[in-house]
């Protein structure tokens, strides 16, 4: 069982790509809940409320994007998004963590990373991944919401970016910051996507739905043995494993954050709030979210506990 100490390993799982990633068994994804960015994502990795069950909504389409021919990024941008799409990346790329994974991936012989713009879920994202034959990696797109720039998710599976809801007394985030930071989000999803096993995350979307339709009609009795063999074979239950996930794509989004937003007081604010809601929604993920907190040089850390 793998517990990652620190969260500076994280900016160089996505290095690991092209370099014989070690690959995490069901049982290693939802280890002890520790730091750094974690996990995939069962369903569509969107940037929007679960259903009435976590994972439901997986397409199997998610394996498939397209063609690929060599590595490195590739920006598909329809016209009319242009400009503010360069607006949401310059706010990424004026980050070390943005800078340093963007050029990663830009860098990247083998793995295509393509982003792209939709009107469809206007105020999130989403992330289609592919895999060659032997579990490898190939490709993964990134599909930002035509408004990424505005709307918050919920603090339940996104403490991240619903700290940057503007509330009394609080700061003012810029549009393009918020937009940076489900950018940031889904990076997470690939960075950890990079180390999963392909087969545990296909298995997992074979079995969630029938995990899913049990639990709906056993009168959601999660006692079933049924549902107890599904969970042990997926390495979790739906529930957990989507938040696991969704909680990688925080942990990045916070890394994100910790490097732009400097001015201590408002920092501080900010880590305050997540901190409320990862103590409130996801208590089992605290030290995830604690450590990069703590990643900072004693004179500018900010209290976390």
């Amino acid at each position: 069982m793998r517990t990652y100490r620190s969260v500076s390993l994280f900016l160089a799982f996505a290095s690991l790509i092209w370099c014989g990633p070690a690959r995490l068994t069901a049982r290693q994804r939802l280890e002890s809940r520790a730091v750094g960015p974690r996990l995939p994502e069962p369903r569509a990795n969107r940037l929007s409320s679960p259903a009435l069950s976590p994972a439901a909504t997986t397409s199997p389409e998610r394996n498939s994007v397209g063609p690929t021919t060599g590595g490195g990024i590739r920006e598909e941008i329809a016209d009319k998004y242009k400009k503010r799409y360069q607006e949401w990346k310059n706010e990424f790329l004026s980050t070390e963590t943005g800078r340093t994974q963007w050029e990663i991936y830009e860098h990247n012989p083998r793995l295509v990373l393509t982003l792209t713009i939709s009107h469809d879920n206007r105020n999130g994202a989403g992330t289609k991944y592919k895999w060659d034959d032997s579990g490898q990696l190939l490709a993964a797109t990134i599909t930002l919401g035509s408004r990424l720039d505005e709307g918050y998710p919920n603090p339940i599976y996104y403490p991240v970016m619903n700290s940057l809801a503007p509330r009394e007394s609080s700061y003012f985030v810029s549009g393009s910051i918020l937009a940076a930071t489900k950018i940031a989000h889904e990076f997470g999803h690939v960075n950890r996507m990079a180390i999963t096993d392909s087969a545990v995350y296909k298995l997992q979307n074979q079995l969630i739905p029938v995990y899913n339709t049990i639990l709906l009609t056993n009168g959601r009795n999660i006692r079933d043995p049924r549902l107890i063999e599904l969970a042990r074979r997926m390495g979790g239950t739906p529930v957990e494993i989507w938040e696991d996930r969704e909680y990688w794509g925080e942990a990045n989004a916070m890394l994100y954050l910790r490097d732009k937003i400097t001015k201590e007081s408002f920092q501080c604010s900010l880590f305050a709030k997540i901190n409320r809601s990862v103590e409130m929604y996801a208590k089992s993920y605290v030290e995830r979210f604690a450590q990069i907190a703590q990643s900072q040089s004693p004179p500018n850390r900010c209290t976390w506990q």
